[in-house]
């Protein structure tokens, strides 16, 4: 909700005003270690509680946790702008490689998510993925650098990467790096 609403320079309110229920994660994005809330009519909201307290859900003493989800919605746009900042640089620079192998429609790159698109059978996602974690003695004699980079693989041709408050500009260059190096490794 919050990513969207950030790429849409809208309040989060103006999307979900036909919504029933919304619920928000302070964890993703926000940068909270947990947390969450639930909002909607009285009665939804009633049982949700009730549900919650039977299934034994609950915490004692979360106001830490509470303060820590207030200072990432009080930074929230200006930490998501930040991501998808990143994330459109990382998707600019597939791009920019203009590799055979890999690709990525720019028109897709709204938010802090890029899905990058592999042609042909080999490597697979999850064989690009496995790469792109793995440090070889090549790529230290080449880059004098170990990077590992954490992609998931998505679909048959598809991996995801995905950008938090804790990637910075500097580990998108590298991260942008280690994926062309794999990928003309994989086409050698």
């Amino acid at each position: 909700l919050m990513n969207a609403a950030v790429a849409q320079d809208v309040e989060p309110a103006r999307i979900t005003q036909h919504c029933d229920s919304v619920t928000l994660c302070f964890s993703k994005g926000l940068g909270a270690p947990a947390g969450a809330v639930l909002a909607g009519y009285r009665e939804f909201v009633a049982e949700a509680w009730r549900v919650r307290k039977l299934l034994g859900g609950g915490m004692r003493q979360a106001g830490v946790l509470a303060a820590a989800a207030r200072v990432g919605l009080e930074h929230a746009s200006a930490t998501l702008r930040r991501d998808h900042h990143n994330a459109r640089r990382f998707a600019e620079g597939i791009q920019e490689m203009n590799s055979p192998l890999i690709s990525v429609h720019l028109a897709t790159v709204e938010t802090n998510i890029v899905m990058v698109s592999i042609r042909g059978g080999w490597p697979s996602p999850a064989e690009l993925c496995e790469h792109l974690q793995d440090v070889s003695e090549e790529e230290l004699a080449e880059t004098g650098q170990a990077v590992r980079v954490l992609l998931f693989p998505w679909s048959a041709h598809t991996v995801r990467a995905v950008w938090h408050r804790d990637i910075s500009a500097h580990d998108t260059e590298l991260a942008k790096n280690k994926l062309e190096f794999v990928a003309r490794k994989c086409q050698e």
